[in-house]
């Protein structure tokens, strides 16, 4: 193994859940015209630039989230899931890309490169490969040059605003199995990779290589880093994403520190006393505020931005349609996870990147912040055991172990029945047949989508027996229709949302609408390949990458439609 990674032990776990074999590498012997000296020196450029990205990389240590579905063959659909695979971690690079490292660390070393966020991915422990998902974020962290490989220039074009030089790639004979061979993408201003699509060389039955597509950001000047890689193969597709760049590296310790608070201001009125409600109400907020700075430092939560206002509008749609008298204003927070869920933390309403993704309209939306403002309007209330801050203080790594927010059954039976009576009394009493249709259609998924559907954090939108809470809505929803190409049950991950990998604010995405031609294209809650309309940073931008579509996503300067 020549490639220069060490950081095995997060290798693609997700490589060893497909059983089969990858075809070994045949060299392509075909003849190519010579590459020209100014293409010899862009590819020294990106030999050099790869080598600087793996020393920024070391420095920081990301959230790798890997949501696999398994497919098989229908005869409608062309093929639909039939079981899912979850995993989420963050990585600590540091130190563990010298070139010699792989050859002489011991396999429990390897392993301590990784340190998982939750234990929620027993599922993966089937064993290790050498090269996985990891590997996809690099070329060849270590020897990607020109005395390694073969280049065939293909030609240039633009990646949204960026435009790209095109080369094919072949490992050169005898430099090793795991090298990897493929087609990149190379910036013509800083000779940076900003996309490579491709497999591994050498690849048996014991240590499989699956095809990927790998995408990077401009998330700081001159520095292009990892931010999404789609996977797809003989019986499985997945998608990774990365995000988390700018948060603190862990200490030894790995305790939290204080969040410091910015722009904070005193709204206590000191001319009256404290009366014992108001005290209670204190510390409820004192528990509130605490979880949700935990969760945002540790990269759960995407920070305050624009889509939190969206949420919050319709929440004020539905206090004031009923009229509701609340102890403070309802706000709204983005959980960056897959998995389809949502809580109420207090007065704070969040709700999962993946569900709000696969949400087709606005009273779908609201069926589900209703659910969580009934919690709410009920008395509902979190542990208050985290006002304490010093219960708080743990690694990120168990964030997901140590915060339970998740409501009783009992409690959710209650706020079903309360979010229905809020709905029928809102502007979104006549459209509750669209929230239905939603939930019929998670119905008719779910139980293929185990993982999808299963909480980290928050509750489930469904019961144990896989009906959902809010059941009552589907009484007047219409059932699944797959011929009707203008019902929409549920859409695609990824739908509404783009996630900031440096600064974790969320976007929310306006792409025109597509006319469906055929029952395939309908895609409910699957996972589809990245495609990114990439931008260089600028000082204003808070995004360098949006996905291609026909509109125009909302967007900063940096990410300008094609």
């Amino acid at each position: 193994m020549m490639r220069g990674i060490s950081l095995v032990g997060l290798s693609v776990v997700v490589l060893l859940i497909i059983a089969g074999t990858f075809p070994g590498y045949a060299a392509d012997q075909r003849s190519s015209p010579p590459l020209t000296p100014e293409q010899q020196d862009l590819l020294r450029r990106a030999s050099e630039q790869e080598r600087f990205m793996v020393k920024v990389i070391e420095q920081h240590t990301p959230l790798v989230e890997t949501y696999i579905q398994r497919m098989h063959p229908d005869p409608v659909l062309d093929k639909v899931p039939y079981t899912d695979v979850y995993m989420m971690g963050r990585v600590d690079f540091g130190g563990t890309f010298s070139e010699d490292t792989y050859a002489k660390a011991s396999s429990k070393k390897r392993m301590g490169a990784r340190r998982f966020i939750s234990s929620l991915t027993g599922a993966f422990q089937v064993g290790f490969s050498p090269n996985g998902f990891v590997d996809m974020m690099f070329v060849d962290a270590g020897s990607f040059d020109l005395q390694h490989y073969d280049f065939s220039y293909v030609r240039q074009e633009f990646l949204g605003d960026v435009r790209v030089a095109v080369f094919d790639v072949q490992p050169k004979p005898h430099t090793g199995i795991g090298r990897f061979v493929g087609r990149i993408w190379i910036e013509d201003q800083d000779a940076n990779i900003v996309r490579f699509t491709g497999t591994f060389s050498g690849g048996n039955r014991h240590n499989l290589y699956f095809h990927f597509d790998s995408w990077r950001s401009n998330v700081q000047p001159h520095v292009w880093l990892p931010i999404a890689v789609y996977v797809e193969d003989a019986g499985f597709k997945g998608q990774t994403h990365f995000w988390g760049y700018s948060l603190k590296v862990p200490t030894a310790g790995g305790e939290s520190e204080s969040v410091v608070v910015e722009n904070a201001t005193d709204a206590s009125d000191n001319s009256l006393d404290v009366s014992p409600i108001q005290s209670r109400r204190a510390w409820l907020n004192q528990t509130e505020q605490n979880v949700v700075d935990r969760l945002t430092r540790a990269g759960l939560l995407a920070v305050p931005g624009e889509f939190d206002q969206v949420m919050e509008t319709i929440t004020n749609n539905l206090v004031i349609g009923n009229k509701l008298s609340l102890s403070g204003p309802v706000r709204c927070r983005v959980l960056l996870t897959t998995s389809l869920e949502s809580i109420a933390i207090g007065n704070t309403i969040v709700v999962s990147k993946g569900l709000i993704d696969v949400l087709p309209t606005e009273e779908a939306l609201a069926s589900v912040l209703s659910f969580q403002l009934a919690h709410i309007v009920l008395g509902h209330q979190i542990d208050t055991r985290y006002a304490f801050n010093d219960r708080l203080l743990f690694p990120d790594d168990a964030t997901l172990e140590r915060i339970h927010m998740n409501h009783t059954d009992a409690e959710n039976e209650e706020a079903a029945k309360k979010a229905l009576e809020l709905l029928r009394s809102s502007v979104y009493a006549d459209k509750l047949s669209n929230a239905g249709l939603f939930l019929n259609q998670l119905v008719s998924s779910s139980k293929d989508l185990p993982t999808l559907v299963t909480p980290r954090l928050g509750d489930s939108l469904v019961r144990s027996d896989g009906q959902p809470w809010m059941a009552a809505l589907m009484s007047g929803a219409p059932q699944i229709q797959i011929a009707d190409l203008s019902q929409i049950g549920a859409l695609p991950l990824g739908s509404h949302l783009r996630t900031d990998p440096w600064s974790d604010k969320v976007f929310q995405l306006h792409v025109k609408p597509i006319a469906l031609v055929s029952a395939r294209e309908k895609l409910p809650f699957q996972i589809t390949p990245i495609v990114y309309r990439l931008s260089r940073y600028q000082p204003s931008s808070a995004l360098a990458a949006t996905p291609i579509g026909t509109g125009d996503p909302a967007q900063p300067e940096s990410a300008k439609p094609q």
